[in-house]
């Protein structure tokens, strides 16, 4: 407890003293936030799916070979409002927000959940780089653009009934007639928009413009799905950067790959509990 509570004080310290913060989300930051993907939530959520198709939480269902596309949108439908469109911020994304309002930050996020947006964080300074729960795509990336879904979800949301939708509500390419897509970077037809270059190039400047600067990065519940977007950049620029710190908040593993130990703060704990109670008392 005491080397927690020193790590505690040190983050503070650190943060006082940083002219810039980055801040790096993975799930486990939306999952201490309370958006889980298993359990309780499941359940109450998706019982006729998981009587119907033996669902066990929403992470594998998304992987599932629905025959029809108005049983493939039922699902998605829900699995979008429930874990953004029909959420708003959550207290630990705001928390988050207090914690760097004054500093001069920018988010690099893995997460779909559009949480920092609601949370309030400046658009301008969010890098989502895997896509968002809110938008649909061509599912052949026919052309580069992405659609709004928040009026279509919640029609279809309204509208399933025995885990379908009907047919007419099921959403079509407008350029080629093709089935749509949640705008998900899981296969090569990912569609990355202007607004996606726009902010990979913001994030870009932001470490350009740093490099000689006191930077605190904090990264949050970022795990080894796709360590080469968040982890592993993270610990190297700490590395390369002499007045860069790192502090890495994982309830799972909190292990580097560089040798940054003098650099770095490692706190294994809950980043809920981190924020609420801890960085603000």
């Amino acid at each position: 407890m005491k080397e927690t509570l020193n790590n505690i004080e040190n983050i503070k310290k650190l943060i006082d003293k940083s002219e810039y913060v980055l801040i790096g989300g993975g799930a486990g930051l939306s999952a201490s936030a309370g958006i889980l993907y298993s359990g309780k939530r499941f359940e109450d959520n998706f019982k006729d799916f998981i009587e119907k198709y033996h669902f066990t939480d929403m992470y594998t269902s998304g992987f599932y070979d629905f025959e029809t596309q108005e049983e493939k949108w039922a699902y998605w439908a829900k699995h979008m409002y429930i874990n953004d469109i029909g959420m708003k911020a959550t207290d630990l994304y705001k928390e988050i927000l207090e914690l760097v309002k004054n500093k001069k930050y920018f988010v690099i996020t893995t997460n779909v959940d559009d949480q920092f947006y609601k949370a309030g964080f400046d658009k301008n300074r969010i890098f989502a780089t895997q896509g968002s729960y809110a938008y649909i795509q061509c599912s052949y990336a026919c052309h580069n653009k992405i659609y709004n879904a928040t009026d279509m979800v919640k029609e279809m949301v309204e509208n399933i009934r025995d885990c379908k939708i009907p047919s007419e509500l099921v959403p079509k390419c407008p350029v080629c007639g093709e089935n749509m897509e949640v705008n998900l970077r899981k296969d090569a037809y990912f569609v990355q928009d202007d607004n996606w270059y726009r902010q990979n190039e913001r994030y870009g400047e932001f470490l350009d413009n740093t490099k000689d600067k006191k930077v605190l990065l904090l990264e949050l519940g970022v795990g080894f799905n796709t360590p080469g977007i968040i982890r592993l950049p993270f610990e190297q620029m700490t590395y390369n950067n002499k007045e860069w710190n790192l502090v890495r908040i994982n309830k799972d593993n909190t292990s580097t790959f560089f040798d940054i130990e003098d650099k770095i703060i490692k706190i294994k704990d809950d980043i809920s509990a981190v924020f609420s109670q801890k960085i603000h008392n």
